[in-house]
């Protein structure tokens, strides 16, 4: 399996997505048991779909499914280029989230990374030392992303770390994208190169810097 890449797999129930990873050059979704997704439902064919690796880059082709393959809503016609977050939906009711780890590379020639000294809350990104200091709430957040880098935690996951005080089920949604906005503008003032913090749609949020653990 290639460790960069993977895709959480939603089948329309409460239950948790599982998280599939995609092989290192084609990854099969359909009803078939030998599927690398298997998706158990009459509706889907037994061949759907597949992300093809080619060119360093991750390609969605449906393969002639009587239903269709959506790329973020839209059915597709030809293969279609995956960026980190896209929703593939193969119906009736199987939803696909697509999470590209290659992103967190490093640019060449350069370390990037993001440090955080718990006792004297410091954060260091791209070794400059953020000044001001965060504010509690996006010092809660960077240190909560920062636990895992690269796994997706929920809103209600965010909600509890960034206001623990606040009663279950109070924090709203605005709340905490003004947060994860706050926190995303301070890291690009001091490191602009790509995206710090990407959305996973109807998941939550993800860390894509590499973390540097204080010594």
């Amino acid at each position: 399996m290639n460790e960069r890449a993977m895709v959480m797999v939603h089948d329309g129930s409460a239950a948790a997505a599982t998280r599939q990873g995609l092989r290192e050059e084609v990854t099969t979704i359909g009803r078939w048991d030998e599927s690398d997704v298997c998706l158990a439902h009459r509706e889907v064919s037994r061949s759907h779909c597949l992300i093809r690796h080619e060119a360093g880059r991750y390609v969605l082709v449906d393969l002639g499914s009587k239903n269709g393959t959506l790329l973020n809503g839209t059915r597709i016609e030809r293969a279609a280029v995956l960026t980190d977050g896209d929703e593939i939906l193969v119906p009736p009711h199987f939803k696909l989230i697509f999470v590209d780890h290659e992103a967190t590379a490093p640019a060449a020639g350069r370390q990037r990374g993001v440090r955080i000294d718990p006792e004297s809350r410091d954060v260091w990104l791209a070794s400059q030392r953020l000044e001001p200091a965060l504010a509690p709430n996006q010092f809660a957040l960077l240190t909560l992303l920062c636990n895992h880098p690269g796994k997706v935690y929920s809103r209600t996951e965010i909600a509890a770390a960034c206001y623990p005080d606040a009663p279950e089920g109070s924090v709203s949604d605005q709340a905490i994208d003004g947060v994860v906005r706050r926190l995303r503008s301070r890291m690009t003032a001091i490191d602009g190169e790509g995206e710090h913090i990407v959305a996973v749609r109807g998941h939550g949020f993800r860390l894509l810097t590499p973390v540097l653990r204080t010594r």
